[in-house]
């Protein structure tokens, strides 16, 4: 009789381990998901900006720098994209997509500002096209962000939470990374209402 009890107890407790394992597999599985929605956007967003620079190219031959600076910090999006893309989970690859996504928003924030200087630019049909698509695309990166970062959050929650967090470390569930906004420290600011 004591026997069937500890058998009973046994089965019980695997089972539930089972549960905890399959829910961990769940929640890291949901946020890989959710990363993947950021890479569709952000990889649209990659191929929009050289159609913006040949457009800008042609209105902004003096810009130079800005153009170079804008394709560079593009390529560095690229490359810290497709890393973490490989383990959306890693701190270091969520770092460092969230800097080189910010230093492509600085570029093409002043690209934006320069071609302000230039009329016939801002009047051209293709560059206001391609603002706005850029414009949303930032909105759904933002979005997609937001749901990431929410899947990130329940799967540490859960990781963390006894005794599932002695399974997390048994079956190396590691801490996953936020994705941090890229915006700057000026962007994040509140505008100043004056009257």
């Amino acid at each position: 009789m004591t026997g069937m009890i500890i058998l009973g107890i046994l089965i019980a407790a695997v089972v539930a381990l089972a549960l905890m394992y399959n829910n961990l597999v769940t929640l890291r599985n949901r946020f890989k998901n959710a990363f993947a929605q950021i890479d569709v956007q952000l990889k649209r967003r990659y191929d929009l900006i050289p159609n913006l620079v040949e457009v800008v190219k042609k209105y902004m031959q003096h810009e130079r720098e800005t153009l170079e600076a804008v394709i560079k910090a593009r390529n560095s999006a690229v490359s810290a994209n497709n890393q973490a893309a490989g383990n959306p989970g890693d701190p270091g690859a969520m770092k460092n997509l969230s800097a080189a996504e910010g230093m492509l928003s600085g570029a093409l924030g002043r690209l934006f500002a320069l071609s302000e200087s230039y009329p016939d630019l801002k009047a051209n049909q293709n560059m206001a096209q391609l603002q706005e698509e850029l414009s949303s695309t930032e909105n759904r990166v933002a979005f997609a962000r937001q749901a990431f970062n929410d899947a990130v959050m329940s799967y540490n929650i859960g990781r963390e939470k006894f005794p599932a967090n002695l399974i997390s470390g048994m079956f190396h569930f590691t801490e996953a990374q936020l994705l941090e906004s890229t915006e700057s420290p000026e962007e994040k600011k509140a505008p100043k209402v004056t009257f």
